[in-house]
């Protein structure tokens, strides 16, 4: 009985811990909540004002429970969940130390004026299921960490400046139905995982890839304008040689009347000077 007694005050007492330290967050907010956010404003400028109420007085605590002060957050159980800045004018570019809103499970910071890189430091969101970083300036290469984010459902990254191949790490990403990066600049192969299923069935269609001029392979289409195919070779070449051929032909038709014409010229004056007999 004395043991089912410590056993339950003991009980009791972490209950009443974690209920503290949960209610001291929801007061105070989480400090790596409040880094994220510090780091992320500071990396963006915002010309519209779209973020006005992004202070240092509600970065201490962006979160009350479920709700938050702040344009572009949503919190869940005193953490950030979500960011949604889309359409806002922002320029700048994305602080690495995003990654220390842990809890982030959507980021959407499409349609703006975002450029630089796509910070590697991405892959500790570990919990994010939405990547939406569409219709900005990003310049660099994708960065195969991603794939370390194992929720990730859906990657848009098109309308950008991307360069280098699509990492294949990313087809490995089992929740994964939407992804795009269409309209980038990036090159290579489309690695196989990404362009197919198992059972050979299409996982991304053609859209998915579209506008990369140097990117090739299923589901595009072959390159198109990148050289000549053996087809176009052989009739370029057999269309040089009958143009060669006819040129030729004409030019030994016209030597041969102006050969012959010298000929007839020549046996007038001949015959003209022969006396009469």
């Amino acid at each position: 009985m004395l043991v089912n007694h410590r056993f339950s005050y003991r009980l009791l007492f972490f209950l009443l811990v974690l209920s503290f330290e949960t209610a001291q967050r929801l007061v105070s907010g989480d400090p790596n909540d409040e880094a994220c956010l510090t780091n992320l404003r500071q990396s963006l400028e915002d010309p519209a004002n779209n973020l006005r109420n992004w202070t240092k007085t509600f970065f201490s605590n962006p979160c009350s429970g479920f709700t938050s002060s702040l344009h572009g957050v949503t919190c869940n159980n005193g953490r950030i969940y979500k960011l949604s800045l889309t359409d806002l004018s922002l320029r700048g570019s994305i602080s690495p130390y995003l990654s220390n809103c842990t809890n982030l499970q959507s980021l959407d910071l499409s349609s703006n004026q975002i450029s630089g890189e796509i910070p590697p430091q991405l892959q500790y969101l570990v919990n994010l299921a939405v990547l939406n970083l569409s219709a900005n300036r990003l310049s660099g290469e994708i960065s195969p960490q991603l794939a370390l984010c194992a929720y990730l459902n859906v990657i848009d990254l098109h309308g950008n400046q991307l360069t280098g191949q699509i990492p294949p790490q990313l087809g490995t990403l089992a929740r994964l139905s939407t992804f795009d990066v269409s309209d980038n600049k990036l090159s290579g192969q489309i690695p196989a995982n990404l362009a197919m299923r198992n059972g050979n069935l299409p996982r991304f269609n053609a859209s998915s890839f579209s506008g990369n001029k140097k990117l090739f392979g299923y589901p595009l289409e072959e390159m198109k304008n990148k050289g000549l195919s053996i087809m176009a070779i052989v009739g370029i070449g057999l269309g040089s040689g009958i143009a060669s051929l006819v040129i030729s032909f004409t030019g030994v038709c016209i030597w041969l009347k102006i050969t012959e014409k010298k000929m007839e010229e020549e046996e007038g004056k001949i015959s003209h000077s022969m006396p009469d007999y």
